[in-house]
């Protein structure tokens, strides 16, 4: 069993539940009748005594399918265990609450159900009183077999959404089995009848234990905080260790750095790149200035490691009027810029300045890394979003970062559509645009356009593991946008670049000391930070045997 580290030090693959459903099929089909739940039943079970050695209750709550099978399995495991320790060392309770009969479940399920009553579980109709923080609930009552549209409308058994909202409420630990419930695992976007109430937050601490595959809907969407710290068991199929399974291919991978050289010394900063901003409206048009943004963007490519760094306002105002205390920073009239020969950053705080230089960067710009405004321009004009798309075959690359809203107007879709699937609809804005797609949010998404000589190799897709609340605040966006380019200048693929700078970018917010204040420019500043270092995190086998 596996911990999944927050600062992964190798790619971990992600499986939607087709593949999933599949391996599981092959699975079955090499192990004796109910030996795969037994398993999963078993780990659950040790996670669960792990994570609550001092539980005086441990409550599980299982739903109609196998998922609640896993729960069945992992209470007769945990009667057993308690029953085999030494008299008077264990006072734990361990308690079912069951959504379904017993003869309206799947077959294994009903093995799991035997073997829970015969090894003394007690059922009980509701989540018992009582229980507190050194207590455990287990949530297996759906686990990732929901998907949309049909299971949105079905109508739910009372029992089942009673138990669903003892467990969203909870102040107690929750530990789930697969995923949370009501989440969809290809997505990380509840069903409308599973969402907990608007405004909620999960109460007590949440892990969730990863059966057999890794999902996507663990990483993005409201995966992250529904499902709290990942593990993961793979059932004995050796997916953990990087054997390739058969049949099934990946929908995804949760992105982690490959290693950092240091830099020979005989180089020089022609060795490390040029970028250009182009952004940062001034108050002489509208009397809004935007110009912070450009000037984040033009900092953190300075601290991201770029050779040079050159910042175009779009301001008929004196540039020197709207100087940092940067003077690495190169200065530059827009016109005076030769975007021909930089990676070039356009959009930041661009406003609706930035609108007349749209044509020029999408002719001009060899790496161009499109932003905010310059997305927008995009969106509002069918010309620019051809110029946008002829990119790819002129040899030019671009990278694309839109937040949702962002990426439902390029799509021509609801916000509400982008989120219901980001992975999609990353894969649609890199295909529609023939470029590299970021799309931002928990758990950044990034993908490239698939390779038209390789039809039949899917379109890669990385699941960034970093970043927190910390960064929902104004120009942390534009600090991506600079740190893409600067990384892209020092030779890093657009995609290699995007998918590093989330992670980086991220990262240092997760490491942020709590006394110290956050804000867009702070994190700039610590872009050069080394990354952190995390071990995979194995768990040590807890309770009972392998048998």
């Amino acid at each position: 069993m596996l911990r999944i580290p927050s600062f992964p030090t190798r790619p971990w693959p992600l499986f939607d539940t087709a593949a999933t459903r599949e391996l599981e099929r092959q699975a079955a089909a090499r192990r004796p009748a109910h030996a795969l739940m037994q398993r999963a039943g078993q780990s659950l079970a040790r996670l669960a005594l792990a994570l609550a050695p001092h539980a005086r209750t441990v409550w599980i709550a299982c739903g109609p399918g196998n998922n609640g099978g896993d729960g069945l399995q992992a209470a007769a495991w945990l009667r057993q265990w308690m029953d085999a320790a030494p008299p008077g060392t264990c006072n734990c309770r361990v308690l079912v609450t069951c959504t379904r009969e017993r003869s309206h479940m799947p077959a294994d399920a009903q093995a799991a159900w035997d073997q829970a009553r015969q090894a003394g579980v007690q059922w009980i109709e509701a989540m018992p009183e009582g229980m507190d923080a050194q207590d455990l609930c287990v949530d297996a009552l759906l686990g990732i077999g929901l998907r949309l549209p049909n299971d949105a409308l079905r109508p739910q058994d009372p029992r089942l959404m009673d138990c669903l909202r003892s467990l969203q409420s909870t102040h107690c630990p929750v530990l789930c089995a697969d995923i949370a419930s009501g989440l969809a695992a290809d997505t990380g976007q509840y069903l409308p009848p599973f969402a907990p109430p608007p405004g909620a937050a999960p109460g007590g601490t949440r892990h969730t234990l990863a059966l057999l595959t890794l999902q996507p809907g663990l990483f993005t969407g409201a995966g992250r905080d529904a499902c709290g710290q990942v593990w993961w068991d793979d059932l004995g199929t050796g997916l953990a260790s990087g054997s390739e399974p058969d049949h099934a291919t990946p929908c995804a991978q949760l992105f982690a750095p490959t290693a950092v050289h240091a830099r020979p010394h005989a180089s020089h900063k022609g060795s490390y790149g040029d970028v250009a901003i182009l952004g940062g409206e001034g108050l002489a048009l509208r009397g809004m200035s935007m110009a912070g943004a450009a000037w984040l963007a033009a900092l953190a490519a300075l601290h991201g490691g770029a050779g040079r760094v050159m910042l175009s306002l779009l301001d008929d105002a004196d540039a020197s009027s709207a100087t940092a205390p940067w003077p690495e920073i190169m200065l530059r009239h827009p016109q005076a810029q030769d975007w021909h020969s930089a990676t070039v950053v356009c959009g930041c705080g661009g406003g609706q300045a930035v609108q007349a230089w749209m044509a020029r960067i999408l002719e001009q710009a060899p790496r161009l890394v499109l932003d905010a405004d310059g997305l927008n321009a995009v969106a509002r004009d069918p010309q620019l979003a051809l110029s946008l798309r002829e990119r790819n075959g002129r040899r030019q690359a671009t990278v694309l970062t839109p937040h949702p809203l962002e990426a439902a107007r390029l799509l021509g879709c609801s916000t509400a559509e982008v989120q219901a699937d980001r992975l999609q609809a990353a894969r649609e804005l890199a295909l529609r645009f023939q470029c590299t797609a970021l799309l931002k949010g928990s758990g950044t998404v990034v993908t490239q356009t698939p390779d038209t000589a390789k039809a039949a190799v899917p379109q890669p897709c990385w699941i960034n593991p970093t970043g927190n609340a910390r960064l929902a605040t104004g120009g942390t966006g534009d600090v991506l946008a600079g740190l893409i380019a600067a990384l892209w200048a020092q030779g890093r693929t657009p995609t290699e670049a995007a998918a590093l700078a989330a992670y980086r970018h991220g990262a240092v917010a997760d490491q942020w000391p709590s006394a110290l204040p956050f804000s867009a420019s702070a994190l700039a500043l610590q872009l050069g930070q080394p990354l952190p270092k995390s071990a995979q995190g194995q768990l040590t086998p807890v309770g009972g045997r392998e048998d």
